[in-house]
Parts: structure tokens; sequence; C-alpha cells
């Protein structure tokens, strides 16, 4: 649990299962700012605040894509030791339907849940995931808008 506890909620380096990103936070407490940022922290792409924190149980806070005007919806992370493993369980709610934050969170939480599991059990994402990271990190300047410049989302 603890390895899996330690995935999501890091923020000396990047999370591999949240798109390689890393986490900037105020606090990892309710309360505390999240700001998930490219490796190299010119680009904000995720902003919230955290709602509950419960280690190693339970971790929520609110999410919007700082490139959509979309509303914000809710993340939330459950683990639970369970013989031979851990439960995890990634709940999305809140999320406004039809929009693009809604297409994009249905297919990247299957990406997280996916990259976390390869990441707890093989100590790495598959090599797959790890070329997106290599694209990403390529197209990251050229896609990206002005408005997700980190300098706009201080922590």
């Amino acid at each position: 649990i603890q390895a899996v506890w330690h995935e999501i909620t890091k923020t000396d380096q990047p999370q591999q299962c949240m798109f390689n990103n890393r986490l900037h936070t105020s606090g990892l407490r309710p309360g505390g700012t999240v700001r998930m940022r490219t490796p190299d922290g010119k680009y904000t792409g995720v902003i919230g605040t955290i709602l509950e924190f419960d280690p190693p149980r339970r971790y929520v806070h609110t999410f919007r894509f700082t490139n959509l005007d979309d509303p914000e919806c809710k993340v939330i992370f459950d683990l639970k030791e369970v013989p031979g493993g851990v439960d995890f369980t990634l709940t999305l709610e809140d999320v406004p339907v039809g929009t693009k934050t809604a297409k994009q969170m249905k297919q990247g939480g299957t990406m997280i849940v996916n990259t976390l599991k390869h990441i707890v059990e093989d100590g790495k994402p598959s090599f797959g995931t790890r070329m997106l990271f290599v694209l990403f990190k390529v197209l990251t300047p050229i896609v990206t808008p002005k408005r997700s410049r980190s300098e706009h989302w201080p922590v």
C-alpha cells in the first residue's frame, strides 16, 4: 500500500502514472493546492484543491484542466490493503457531461490505473507509455496554450 500511496502523492519527482507530471502543492492536507506540472515546471495542466487526505487510504481533490473552461470535478483515490496486494479505486465525480474534460478524464483514468499497476509491479511504466512521455516532451511546447504556463498558476 505504501508503494501505491507514494506514487500518487510524491512531490520530489514526476509521477509517471500521472502522465509523467510532477505534483506541486502548498501542502498535502485539506485546503492544500494541487498543481500538476510538466517535469521542467514550465506548464501546469491540472489545478485543484485537496479536500481529503488520509494516508495511506484516501486522497481527494478537485480537478480542472488549465487549457479548458470546463467546471471542476472531483478525483478520489481510495486504497485498501488486501491479501497479496492493494485494492486501488480511482473515482471521478461531478465530471461535466459532454465536455472535453469528460472525454479526457475517461481516457486518462484508464491510463493512470494501468500505468500505476506497471510501476508498482514492474518498477517502471510500459514501453509504450515511456514512448508517450518522449512524445509529450517534444509536443508540449508546441501544442500547449499560453494560458497553461505555470506563471499563471502559482502554488
